[in-house]
């Protein structure tokens, strides 16, 4: 399952990238800046990436220092999924370039709470463009959300995650009380764990978007409240003091996909 926010938007675009998102021998494609009313969304499956010529293309692309991170990883599977991860943020970014910047000579800072941006480097004949990015991944996806002119957070979790607290000690630990009050109330025991995978997930991208980390804008500070299927879709509401929030008037919208 893969669910991501960002502030109130209409339309979405899902790019899916199979074994060759990038390759010496087709340079890659550009794509136009998503409007500011729109995300787009890339992802990648790891199981169908297998060649390992491709990966050592790949490693080309990332800098010395996320190379060592990479290689310091144990397990061939983490370090496989590392180098996706890096070579999609990388290869996505440069799409919006219109060739201007190459994967490789990408930089990223982190900001005050670790939140990575793109480090631009401005020419004199050329404005970079106001994108943001946030990137998530399990064993079994790696997906990049992007947006302009706004913060944008993602989070991915198998939807088959199985829990071993007690789903309800562990939302009353973390969540508000309207939504242990929402879990409280779904008596199958499947669907409750489901909802809660769902919440967890948009709580995660939420507090991502926010780009302040998990003590500045704890989970219990605000809620994502489920609407019926008439309305279509969740909102959030809380009291985090945040830009994103005041813009909004605390109330924001949230998008969720679900991955097959």
């Amino acid at each position: 399952m893969f669910l991501f926010r960002r502030r109130a938007f209409l339309r979405m675009n899902i790019h899916g990238l199979h074994n060759n998102f990038c390759s010496a021998h087709s340079p890659l494609l550009p794509v136009q800046l998503p409007s500011r009313m729109e995300s787009h969304l890339w992802y990648v499956l790891p199981e169908e990436v297998k060649s390992e010529s491709l990966l050592n293309r790949y490693s080309e692309l990332l800098s010395p220092s996320e190379k060592d991170n990479v290689l310091g990883m144990r397990g061939e599977e983490l370090k496989k999924r590392a180098l996706l991860a890096r070579a999609l943020v990388r290869t996505t970014i440069s799409r919006y370039t219109n060739h201007r910047v190459d994967p490789r000579s990408l930089k990223f800072k982190k900001n005050n709470h670790g939140k990575p941006e793109v480090e631009w480097q401005i020419a004199d004949d050329w404005q970079p463009p106001p994108l943001h990015f946030n990137i998530s991944h399990t064993s079994s996806l790696i997906a990049c959300g992007v947006t302009v002119d706004s913060p944008i957070g993602i989070d991915v979790e198998d939807k088959q995650r199985k829990l071993k607290n007690h789903i309800l000690a562990f939302a009353r630990r973390y969540f508000s009380s309207h939504e242990v009050e929402h879990l409280t109330s779904i008596s199958d025991i499947e669907i409750q764990r489901q909802q809660f995978i769902k919440l967890w997930t948009l709580k995660e991208a939420y507090v991502k978007a926010l780009g302040k980390g998990f003590s500045s804008a704890p989970f219990k500070t605000f809620t994502i409240r489920v609407r019926d299927a008439a309305k279509r879709g969740l909102h959030l509401s809380g009291d985090i003091d945040s830009e994103v929030c005041q813009r909004q008037k605390t109330e924001i919208l949230l998008q969720h996909v679900e991955a097959s």
